[in-house]
Protein backbone atom coordinates (compact mmCIF):
# COMPACT_ATOMS: atom_id res chain seq x y z
CA UNK A 1 0.00 0.00 0.00
CA UNK A 2 1.31 3.74 -0.37
CA UNK A 3 0.25 6.41 1.31
CA UNK A 4 1.55 9.98 0.76
CA UNK A 5 2.49 12.46 4.15
CA UNK A 6 1.33 15.77 4.04
CA UNK A 7 -1.53 18.45 4.63
CA UNK A 8 -4.37 18.86 2.81
CA UNK A 9 -6.40 22.17 1.62
CA UNK A 10 -5.17 25.55 3.88
CA UNK A 11 -4.60 29.07 2.74
CA UNK A 12 -7.26 28.25 0.06
CA UNK A 13 -4.69 25.85 -1.37
CA UNK A 14 -4.93 22.41 -2.38
CA UNK A 15 -2.39 22.65 0.32
CA UNK A 16 -0.23 24.67 2.07
CA UNK A 17 2.79 23.23 0.56
CA UNK A 18 3.66 23.60 -3.04
CA UNK A 19 6.16 20.24 -2.68
CA UNK A 20 2.67 18.14 -1.54
CA UNK A 21 0.68 19.30 -4.28
CA UNK A 22 3.38 18.18 -6.68
CA UNK A 23 4.06 14.86 -5.39
CA UNK A 24 -0.11 14.52 -4.96
CA UNK A 25 -0.17 15.39 -8.67
CA UNK A 26 2.75 13.36 -9.74
CA UNK A 27 1.49 10.20 -8.38
CA UNK A 28 -1.90 10.50 -10.24
CA UNK A 29 -0.09 10.93 -13.08
CA UNK A 30 1.36 7.78 -12.57
CA UNK A 31 -1.55 6.27 -12.35
CA UNK A 32 -0.75 5.22 -8.80
CA UNK A 33 -3.34 4.28 -6.42
CA UNK A 34 -2.71 5.78 -2.87
CA UNK A 35 -3.97 7.11 0.61
CA UNK A 36 -3.48 10.29 1.96
CA UNK A 37 -2.39 10.93 5.87
CA UNK A 38 -1.25 13.78 7.89
CA UNK A 39 2.12 14.44 8.07
CA UNK A 40 4.16 13.31 11.50
CA UNK A 41 7.44 15.49 10.50
CA UNK A 42 8.72 14.30 14.06
CA UNK A 43 8.74 10.73 12.73
CA UNK A 44 10.67 10.82 9.51
CA UNK A 45 14.69 11.88 9.50
CA UNK A 46 14.53 14.90 7.54
CA UNK A 47 11.69 16.33 8.99
CA UNK A 48 10.14 17.55 5.76
CA UNK A 49 7.11 16.47 4.24
CA UNK A 50 6.24 15.74 1.73
CA UNK A 51 7.18 11.69 1.78
CA UNK A 52 5.32 8.56 1.44
CA UNK A 53 5.24 4.86 2.13
CA UNK A 54 5.13 1.82 -0.46
CA UNK A 55 4.49 -1.03 1.84
CA UNK A 56 7.52 -0.95 4.66
CA UNK A 57 9.86 1.72 2.29
CA UNK A 58 10.14 5.16 3.25
CA UNK A 59 11.13 7.84 0.75
CA UNK A 60 10.92 11.19 1.68
CA UNK A 61 11.59 14.70 -0.80
CA UNK A 62 9.54 15.15 -3.89
CA UNK A 63 12.24 14.30 -6.53
CA UNK A 64 12.80 10.64 -4.63
CA UNK A 65 9.49 9.74 -4.24
CA UNK A 66 9.24 10.75 -8.30
CA UNK A 67 11.89 8.90 -8.92
CA UNK A 68 11.40 5.59 -6.88
CA UNK A 69 7.95 5.22 -8.42
CA UNK A 70 9.21 6.02 -11.97
CA UNK A 71 12.17 3.46 -11.49
CA UNK A 72 9.52 1.10 -10.32
CA UNK A 73 6.86 1.17 -13.19
CA UNK A 74 9.64 1.67 -15.60
CA UNK A 75 8.44 4.55 -17.29
CA UNK A 76 8.99 8.68 -16.67
CA UNK A 77 6.76 11.18 -16.52
CA UNK A 78 8.92 13.28 -19.05
CA UNK A 79 8.32 10.23 -21.36
CA UNK A 80 7.56 12.14 -25.03
CA UNK A 81 9.43 15.26 -24.33
CA UNK A 82 12.23 15.87 -26.73
CA UNK A 83 15.71 16.06 -25.03
CA UNK A 84 15.65 20.13 -25.34
CA UNK A 85 11.99 19.83 -24.04
CA UNK A 86 13.40 18.14 -20.93
CA UNK A 87 16.23 20.38 -20.74
CA UNK A 88 13.57 23.24 -20.31
CA UNK A 89 11.08 20.99 -18.58
CA UNK A 90 14.12 20.55 -15.21
CA UNK A 91 15.18 24.01 -15.75
CA UNK A 92 11.37 25.32 -15.21
CA UNK A 93 10.99 23.20 -12.24
CA UNK A 94 14.11 24.46 -10.32
CA UNK A 95 12.79 28.26 -11.06
CA UNK A 96 9.97 27.42 -9.51
CA UNK A 97 10.78 25.81 -6.83
CA UNK A 98 14.00 27.13 -5.75
CA UNK A 99 13.61 30.41 -6.85
CA UNK A 100 10.27 31.21 -6.94
CA UNK A 101 8.86 29.25 -3.84
CA UNK A 102 11.43 30.76 -1.78
CA UNK A 103 10.12 34.05 -2.17
CA UNK A 104 6.52 33.23 -1.75
CA UNK A 105 7.55 31.50 1.26
CA UNK A 106 9.33 34.55 3.00
CA UNK A 107 5.96 36.45 2.32
CA UNK A 108 4.21 33.92 4.42
CA UNK A 109 7.02 33.67 7.03
CA UNK A 110 8.77 37.20 7.50
CA UNK A 111 5.75 39.32 7.14
CA UNK A 112 3.95 39.30 10.66
CA UNK A 113 0.13 39.68 9.38
CA UNK A 114 0.79 36.87 7.27
CA UNK A 115 2.40 34.79 9.31
CA UNK A 116 -0.12 35.27 12.46
CA UNK A 117 -2.77 34.15 9.97
CA UNK A 118 -1.18 31.46 8.16
CA UNK A 119 2.25 29.53 9.59
CA UNK A 120 1.62 30.01 12.70
CA UNK A 121 -1.07 27.38 12.63
CA UNK A 122 1.56 24.61 12.68
CA UNK A 123 2.78 25.86 16.10
CA UNK A 124 -1.16 24.94 17.42
CA UNK A 125 0.33 21.78 19.41
CA UNK A 126 3.25 23.15 21.08
CA UNK A 127 2.61 24.47 25.01
CA UNK A 128 1.43 27.89 25.33
CA UNK A 129 4.22 28.51 27.19
CA UNK A 130 6.69 27.62 24.54
CA UNK A 131 5.00 28.76 21.56
CA UNK A 132 6.01 32.37 21.19
CA UNK A 133 9.67 31.61 21.58
CA UNK A 134 9.79 28.51 19.08
CA UNK A 135 7.59 30.45 16.42
CA UNK A 136 10.47 33.55 16.55
CA UNK A 137 13.21 30.63 16.76
CA UNK A 138 12.06 29.35 13.62
CA UNK A 139 11.50 32.31 11.93
CA UNK A 140 14.65 34.21 12.79
CA UNK A 141 16.09 30.54 11.16
CA UNK A 142 14.25 31.36 8.16
CA UNK A 143 15.44 34.90 8.18
CA UNK A 144 19.10 33.94 8.34
CA UNK A 145 19.11 31.34 6.14
CA UNK A 146 17.90 33.77 3.44
CA UNK A 147 20.23 36.21 4.24
CA UNK A 148 23.11 33.69 3.82
CA UNK A 149 21.75 33.01 0.04
CA UNK A 150 21.26 36.34 -0.61
CA UNK A 151 17.71 36.33 -1.52
CA UNK A 152 17.04 37.99 2.21
CA UNK A 153 19.23 41.22 1.21
CA UNK A 154 16.65 42.25 -1.23
CA UNK A 155 14.30 44.41 -0.34
CA UNK A 156 10.30 43.60 -1.35
CA UNK A 157 10.48 45.37 -4.07
CA UNK A 158 13.34 43.73 -5.47
CA UNK A 159 11.93 40.38 -4.71
CA UNK A 160 9.25 40.62 -6.30
CA UNK A 161 10.68 42.15 -9.53
CA UNK A 162 12.63 38.51 -9.39
CA UNK A 163 9.18 36.71 -9.47
CA UNK A 164 7.71 38.79 -11.94
CA UNK A 165 10.79 37.58 -14.16
CA UNK A 166 10.36 34.09 -12.99
CA UNK A 167 6.15 35.01 -13.79
CA UNK A 168 7.16 36.03 -17.41
CA UNK A 169 9.13 33.18 -18.46
CA UNK A 170 6.54 30.54 -17.46
CA UNK A 171 3.54 32.90 -19.17
CA UNK A 172 5.77 32.35 -22.18
CA UNK A 173 6.28 29.17 -22.13
CA UNK A 174 2.81 28.77 -21.57
CA UNK A 175 1.85 30.69 -24.23
CA UNK A 176 -1.48 29.51 -25.71
CA UNK A 177 -1.33 25.97 -24.79
CA UNK A 178 -3.04 23.97 -21.90
CA UNK A 179 0.06 23.08 -20.35
CA UNK A 180 3.59 23.80 -20.56
CA UNK A 181 4.57 20.88 -23.32
CA UNK A 182 1.20 20.75 -25.02
CA UNK A 183 -1.82 19.24 -24.71
CA UNK A 184 -1.24 17.03 -21.65
CA UNK A 185 0.15 17.45 -18.55
CA UNK A 186 3.87 15.94 -18.14
CA UNK A 187 6.51 16.34 -15.03
CA UNK A 188 7.02 20.33 -14.86
CA UNK A 189 3.50 21.43 -14.81
CA UNK A 190 3.22 19.09 -11.30
CA UNK A 191 5.68 21.71 -9.53
CA UNK A 192 5.23 24.71 -11.77
CA UNK A 193 1.32 25.19 -11.58
CA UNK A 194 2.06 24.04 -7.42
CA UNK A 195 3.88 26.51 -7.14
CA UNK A 196 2.11 29.18 -8.76
CA UNK A 197 -1.08 27.94 -7.04
CA UNK A 198 0.80 28.73 -3.88
CA UNK A 199 1.85 32.34 -5.01
CA UNK A 200 -1.28 33.14 -6.07
CA UNK A 201 -3.78 32.62 -3.37
CA UNK A 202 -5.56 35.74 -2.02
CA UNK A 203 -5.33 34.34 1.84
CA UNK A 204 -2.45 36.35 2.03
CA UNK A 205 -1.65 40.03 1.85
CA UNK A 206 1.10 39.83 -1.36
CA UNK A 207 2.08 41.43 -3.99
CA UNK A 208 2.47 37.82 -5.64
CA UNK A 209 -1.25 37.67 -5.83
CA UNK A 210 -1.41 40.32 -8.46
CA UNK A 211 1.89 39.30 -10.31
CA UNK A 212 0.41 35.79 -10.88
CA UNK A 213 -3.19 36.79 -11.64
CA UNK A 214 -1.88 39.24 -14.35
CA UNK A 215 -0.86 37.02 -16.63
CA UNK A 216 -4.12 35.68 -17.53
CA UNK A 217 -2.76 32.10 -19.44
CA UNK A 218 -1.49 31.62 -15.85
CA UNK A 219 -4.97 31.84 -14.30
CA UNK A 220 -6.32 29.59 -16.75
CA UNK A 221 -3.62 26.76 -16.42
CA UNK A 222 -4.04 26.76 -12.44
CA UNK A 223 -7.57 26.47 -12.85
CA UNK A 224 -7.21 23.44 -15.64
CA UNK A 225 -4.91 21.89 -13.22
CA UNK A 226 -7.07 21.99 -9.98
CA UNK A 227 -10.20 20.97 -11.80
CA UNK A 228 -8.13 18.10 -13.14
CA UNK A 229 -6.09 17.05 -9.92
CA UNK A 230 -7.78 18.14 -7.07
CA UNK A 231 -11.49 18.93 -7.40
CA UNK A 232 -12.13 16.02 -4.71
CA UNK A 233 -10.65 16.86 -1.11
CA UNK A 234 -9.51 13.46 -0.70
CA UNK A 235 -7.08 14.41 2.72
CA UNK A 236 -7.64 13.83 6.11
CA UNK A 237 -8.87 16.85 8.54
CA UNK A 238 -5.84 18.41 10.26
CA UNK A 239 -7.28 18.75 13.70
CA UNK A 240 -5.82 22.15 15.50
CA UNK A 241 -5.07 22.56 19.10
Amino acid sequence: MITLYGWGPMFDCPSPSNYVMKSDIQLQMLGLDFDRAIADLDSVSKHKAPYVTDGDLLVQDSNFIRAHFEQKLGRSLASGLSDEDSVTSWALERMAEDHLATIMAMERWLKDGNFFKGPALFFSDVPDEARENIMQEVRDGIAASQFARGMGRHSEAERMHLAAWDLQAIAIQLAGQDYLFGDTPTVADASVSAVLISCATEYFDTPLTGLVRGHTNLVGYMDRMKDRYFAKNRWPVREMA
